[in-house]
């Protein structure tokens, strides 16, 4: 069993590390080569041939019989039993006698079967490692409590193997979304985190400042400007999976940092970034799962394409019971919804779609043709001004990605800029003149899109909550009561 932390538990292994440090052992610094993975042991282990496995990992479990003793030993690979036995060992059985659970070691010996048929290595080496200090959480509840699973992620790690599995299959998709893009002659750019100009979304900076040019930066919201400024240069495929930072609220849905994947296409416009969409989902799916279908929270999502492509404004017509032409219709509908009312009326309709739409898109859509006034990046569509050429994916009622057909007038786009920043007073928002320069020496026509890894994660691996995907997510300072 694990232990629970006391003094006594604490003294008794600053004791054994004193007693290593005595007899000239190194407890932090010894070398240990050639160490199999575990996992590749055990899936590798053929009763018919004589084996021999070198291994190093974490202590879990020990099991004293005296003059032998059972263990369990754990990589980021899987665990296996070793077993150490006094006669065997030798001199190292005295090492074996100092050490604890969540001590980190190295063995080696004949791989086989023991009566109960559990694959073990019968130790005829040992090294000490790593010495542990504290105690890991207790065999069988292992670290359950959320806030400080979240806090000592370190500790959740080795604990909780699920949770070592999600984090290694957040790199495999991402994996997979970089093999996907590079397949089809995309470049992976990196574009500057910390900007003058807050810019390609509407969301509150983080701002900080520079000491040696005495002046205010701003962690990017998001990677788009200068993404696009790439298409003028003439770079035609471009993508950057990107941190951003926006200083908003969190929730099981946001963290103030987060990563997404943002992508431009030139000659492309949002039917071809729905397509591509479908590819980046699918690869992440099958490089996971091998098909296109996947749980979350209980329900089968199913990521067959193609996906069903709905309007904006019908889907609100019919879960709201308003019409986007119906400015007083929007504004009483809000108020009797108790939703905020102040903003163009469009963007009290957002809050609408929010409300009363957004939930009940379980399975992947694109929602199409989002009212001009939310988004000044967008070019306009083709039968009707007053839309823009904008889709997002809902998936589990998330919102998933987003996309246009890329604004690439640039007195359009100047126009947009200053009626944002007029609507916006009050907010840190100013013309990015730069980019309207850049747009005059003109930039192909294009499509973008931008997805959240972090929600792809969640719907992928059936986490409930972005803090669940997220290695260290921010979290509020402990109070010296819970320290």
């Amino acid at each position: 069993m694990g232990e629970t932390l006391t003094e006594e538990h604490a003294d008794n292994r600053q004791n054994k590390l004193q007693l290593l440090r005595e007899r000239g052992i190194d407890p932090y610094g010894e070398r240990f080569d050639g160490a199999q993975p575990i996992g590749e042991i055990v899936e590798g282990f053929d009763e018919e041939t004589e084996q021999r496995g070198r291994a190093a990992g974490r202590m879990m479990t020990l099991r004293d019989f005296g003059k032998a003793a059972f263990a369990d030993l754990r990589d980021w690979t899987g665990k296996i039993q070793v077993y150490f036995k006094k006669n065997v060992l030798g001199e190292k059985f005295e090492l074996f006698r100092l050490l604890d659970l969540g001590d980190w070691i190295g063995v080696e010996g004949a791989v086989a079967k023991t009566r109960t048929g559990e694959i073990t290595i019968f130790a005829d080496d040992l090294c000490l490692l790593s010495k542990s200090l504290l105690p890991p959480p207790e065999k069988w509840h292992g670290l359950r409590d959320v806030e400080t699973r979240y806090r000592q992620r370190y500790v959740d790690l080795f604990a909780n193997p699920d949770v070592m599995k999600k984090f290694v299959d957040r790199t495999r998709i991402i994996r997979s979304i970089r093999r996907h893009l590079d397949e089809r002659g995309f470049l992976e750019v990196e574009t500057p985190m910390m900007q003058s100009i807050p810019g390609g979304a509407a969301a509150r900076p983080f701002i900080t400042h520079h000491n040696a040019l005495h002046m205010d930066l701003y962690l990017r919201v998001s990677p788009e400007l200068f993404l696009k400024r790439l298409l003028v240069g003439g770079m035609e495929r471009v993508y950057e999976i990107n941190r951003n930072f926006r200083n908003e609220g969190i929730s099981t849905r946001h963290n103030p940092e987060f990563t997404m994947l943002e992508v431009y296409q030139a000659y492309a416009d949002y039917h071809v970034m729905m397509d591509l969409t479908e590819g980046v989902f699918v690869a992440a799916c099958r490089a996971l799962h091998g098909g296109t279908k996947v749980t979350f929270d209980d329900k089968e999502i199913d990521l067959t394409p193609p996906w069903p492509r709905r309007r904006y404004g019908e889907l609100l017509a019919e879960h709201a019971g308003v019409n986007l032409e119906d400015h007083e219709g929007i504004l009483a509908k809000a108020r009797q919804l108790g939703l905020d009312t102040e903003g163009h009326p469009h963007v009290v309709a957002d809050r609408l779609f929010e409300e009363c739409v957004q939930r009940k898109l379980q399975q992947p859509i694109f929602v199409l043709d989002y009212p001009v006034a939310l988004c000044p990046l967008t070019h306009l569509t083709e039968d009707d001004p007053s839309l823009a050429a904008r889709f997002e994916l809902f998936v589990a009622g998330m919102e998933m990605a987003n996309a246009y057909t890329e604004l690439n007038d640039p007195l359009d786009q100047e126009k947009r800029f200053r009626a944002q920043v007029e609507q916006e007073k009050g907010e840190v928002r100013c013309v990015d003149e730069d980019f309207v320069t850049a747009l005059k020496y003109g930039m192909p026509p294009a499509g973008g899109l931008g997805i959240g890894i972090d929600r792809l994660v969640m719907i992928l691996t059936d986490s409930p909550s972005i803090r669940e995907v997220i290695l260290f997510p921010l979290l509020r300072p402990e109070t010296a009561e819970e320290i």
